[in-house]
């Protein structure tokens, strides 16, 4: 049976100060009014049945996911007591879903990209299930065809195509996000895709190549799915490690039993990591200003201005160009467009200085 796992962990820092520790990213409702979760709900909605969709998020967060997301039966609604990473957040649905069903395959998708047309999207995790189901030694990943040299991004090294599959090729090696210039050739060489973080397996394959390659995560997952009573004690002690250096890398280098492919995702993608993609999707005035919230903008241009206070305040700006101005409730965040990037650093200064109550 075919299964939906979407990935809603992470704090979303580089999203700081509107994203925090109570309102992750993936709940914040800054595209359309809707959360970026419940856009990844309706990217795979139809492509299985609602109580074949799981969400995999911080316990802490799990109501308000409920809430977002009625659609989806509560049960499967899986609260992690802490982040372990995103090999932890597949392994432990694989293994739930195993428990379940043992001919489980499941497509794993995130709750922190923006993509388009959603038809190319959902044909081609379509062709994912059928590939997993078809070689059930394979693990699948999505490789989106690059249209530009983005430094932000991994990348996949294109192989031999699949037989019979001509969207499909084998991956060679999975690449750490580049400088600048090997980015471009990256993209001349026309080998590579960006790695979407996004994948579709047998929930018995995922669970073969763990027993072989993190065998401690393995026996972890396998006892909480035997006995959920047991998830906040054995959950925060396995390694916090991602699913591509654990499984997709090793596996792709022959360490596994398993082959990895890549399918081909033809799509516009945005990962929503910071203040610059999230530009992208706020309407615009004449002078490239992006905002959200009452403000008043007087020869400004280029800027991101959003305005999420409670009381009526208003953001007036002046004379300003590429800047990022950001007024919660309870935090105003200034910065350059071109320092944007640094504001991981910033959060990890103010906690330093005044504890997590502004985190």
């Amino acid at each position: 049976m075919r299964f939906v796992l979407i990935v809603a962990g992470g704090s979303g820092k580089r999203l700081w100060p509107l994203s925090r520790q109570d309102m992750p990213k993936q709940l914040l409702k800054v595209v359309g009014g809707k959360s970026l979760l419940r856009l990844a709900y309706e990217r795979v909605q139809g492509l299985v049945p609602d109580q074949n969709i799981l969400v995999c998020t911080g316990r802490d967060y799990a109501s308000t996911v409920a809430d977002d997301l009625p659609e989806v039966p509560v049960a499967n609604i899986l609260g992690e007591p802490e982040g372990r990473d995103s090999l932890n957040a597949v392994a432990w649905p694989a293994a739930v879903l195993a428990a379940r069903d043992p001919e489980a395959v499941i497509a794993v998708v995130t709750a922190d990209q923006i993509m388009s047309p959603l038809e190319a999207f959902q044909d081609a995790l379509r062709e994912g299930f059928a590939v997993a189901e078809g070689s059930p030694d394979t693990l699948v990943t999505f490789g989106v065809v690059p249209t530009a040299p983005h430094t932000g991004y991994g990348y996949l090294q294109r192989g031999e195509p699949l037989p019979g599959h001509p969207d499909v090729c084998a991956v060679r090696a999975f690449k750490e996000k580049p400088d600048r210039a090997t980015a471009e050739h990256y993209l001349a060489s026309g080998e590579y895709w960006w790695n979407s973080g996004m994948f579709v397996w047998r929930a018995q394959t995922l669970l073969r190549q763990l027993e072989l390659l993190q065998p401690d995560t393995y026996a972890g997952v396998r006892q909480i799915a035997a006995d959920p009573g047991r998830l906040a004690e054995i959950y925060p002690r396995l390694l916090k490690i991602s699913v591509d250096y654990a499984v997709m890398e090793p596996v792709s280098q022959g360490q596994g039993s398993a082959d990895v492919v890549a399918v081909r995702l033809p799509i516009t993608w945005y990962d929503v990591g910071g203040f610059t993609a999230l530009a992208e999707h706020l309407p615009r005035d004449e002078r490239g200003n992006a905002t959200q919230g009452v403000s008043v903008l007087v020869d400004a241009h280029d800027n991101l201005v959003i305005n999420q206070s409670e009381d009526g305040r208003l953001v007036a700006v002046v004379g300003l160009s590429g800047m990022v101005i950001v007024q919660t409730p309870q935090i105003t965040l200034v910065c350059p467009s071109s320092e944007a990037e640094r504001i991981k650093e910033l959060v990890a200064t103010v906690t330093d200085q005044l504890g997590t109550s502004y985190a």
